[in-house]
């Protein structure tokens, strides 16, 4: 199937033909024609299967199908968790609307809200936007939800995961009832299907990979190792591979800095981003990156997603999560767009029952190494405790408000007499 199959005008398709894309991505297939009917549709879609795309193209075809408002009020919302989601997916409505008279805007909290609202004040079809951020300019009266004709929730899941389920719930509000809905979501939990069914209308429910799936094009392995060795490990897998670029997770953002000193002090230029980095720290970063002039980028989970890192080939868990279906996101980050990559997990002793969990969700082993000169040894045993030592008082001090006995010296009858 080609995209001109699929219905897409000539001026969308010339902006693909621009990306260089030839053939529509499985969830581009099956989402686009449903989304250009009007219905709403409910789609699993895994990281880096073109499902940006998959909304985009469509949306973009209906709002240019009208002529602008002279106003341009919001037409279409996308509605994303994290800053660099919503600036990717901006880049994206940029890119394939740029034979098109549309206008579009991103705002997102931790950079100045100013330009933000200037560009919103001069009208915007399209807004992409993060929670937080856009209930603040809204409560400014600076954006009006009123005219959305079409919303889109992306990783619903991980909108959960953050905590923004109230949030999403205040903006579904604040649009009108009639418009057309579209989520998108890496795994269907039940909170997922009980949001979907709360403003999704008769939807059309579609997959690009089985739930909780991992890409096929991604080898998968692991090591096991001592948590005092990981970082040596790593540093060898770097160097000996001859790697030039490497995602790496750590599960806190302490951890993520702990680790950027420890690599850059070996030899391996890295930076770390997390959401204790400003935004344009974390931009800075991301851009060294995709440039080459680092050879490490060190994320957690949060930050890391929404990030587009063309053929990123390395991707390692220096850190195993705790939940097993943010290995899914995070292995996600490579073997995208058909090209190859490779998954490694670094797991220490007290790692184990991750793995565990992890192997039930994917419903296979991951295979499990030792690198030679880094042998784990046996897992410590825990010391039990001395049990303390209990000491009876005796009646006459177990009395919390009698007073301390101090001896006194008595007198000698010489003394008394003088």
């Amino acid at each position: 199937m080609t995209f001109k199959e699929l219905g897409l005008t000539s001026a969308l398709l010339k902006a693909v033909e621009k990306k260089k894309y030839t053939e529509p991505s499985v969830i581009q297939e099956k989402a686009i024609p449903p989304v250009l009917e009007g219905r709403d549709v409910l789609a699993s879609a895994q990281t880096g299967t073109g499902k940006t795309a998959g909304f985009t193209l469509p949306m973009l075809q209906i709002l240019s199908q009208e002529p602008p408002l002279r106003r341009r009020p919001v037409r279409a919302l996308v509605l994303t968790p994290t800053r660099e989601l919503a600036a990717q997916v901006f880049e994206n409505v940029k890119e394939y609307s740029e034979f098109l008279n549309l206008r579009s805007a991103v705002v997102f909290g931790g950079v100045n809200i100013k330009p933000q609202i200037a560009k919103l004040r001069n009208g915007v079809d399209i807004l992409v936007a993060t929670p937080g951020r856009l209930l603040d300019l809204e409560s400014q009266n600076v954006v009006s939800l009123s005219k959305v004709e079409i919303f889109v929730l992306d990783e619903a899941d991980r909108m959960l995961d953050m905590g923004f389920a109230r949030d999403v719930n205040r903006i579904l509000k604040l649009m009108p009832d009639k418009r057309q809905n579209l989520l998108f979501s890496a795994t269907f939990s039940k909170e997922i299907k009980k949001l979907a069914d709360r403003f999704l209308s008769r939807p059309v429910t579609v997959h690009a990979a089985p739930e909780n799936a991992t890409a096929d094009k991604i080898i998968q392995k692991a090591y096991h190792v001592a948590k005092v060795d990981k970082t040596a490990v790593l540093v060898r897998l770097i160097h000996e591979g001859d790697w030039q670029q490497v995602l790496i997770f750590t599960r806190t953002k302490s951890g993520a800095n702990r680790l950027g000193k420890k690599l850059n002090k070996r030899g391996v230029l890295s930076a770390e981003i997390h959401g204790d980095k400003s935004q344009n720290a974390r931009v800075k970063a991301l851009d060294s990156f995709k440039k080459g002039t680092i050879k490490a980028l060190v994320a957690t989970d949060v930050a890391a997603r929404g990030l587009d890192i063309p053929l990123l080939p390395h991707v390692v868990n220096f850190e195993l999560p705790n939940v097993p279906e943010d290995y899914v996101h995070r292995i996600g980050r490579t073997g995208r767009a058909g090209a190859n990559g490779e998954a490694i997990s670094l797991v220490g002793h007290e790692e184990m029952d991750y793995l565990k969990g992890i192997e039930k969700l994917l419903g296979h082993t991951i295979p499990l190494e030792i690198m030679e000169g880094f042998e784990p040894g046996e897992a410590p045993v825990e010391e039990k405790k001395p049990a303390k030592k209990t000491f009876r008082r005796n009646n006459s001090t177990s009395n919390k408000n009698s007073k301390r006995r101090v001896p006194v010296k008595k007198r000698s009858n010489s003394q008394d007499s003088k």
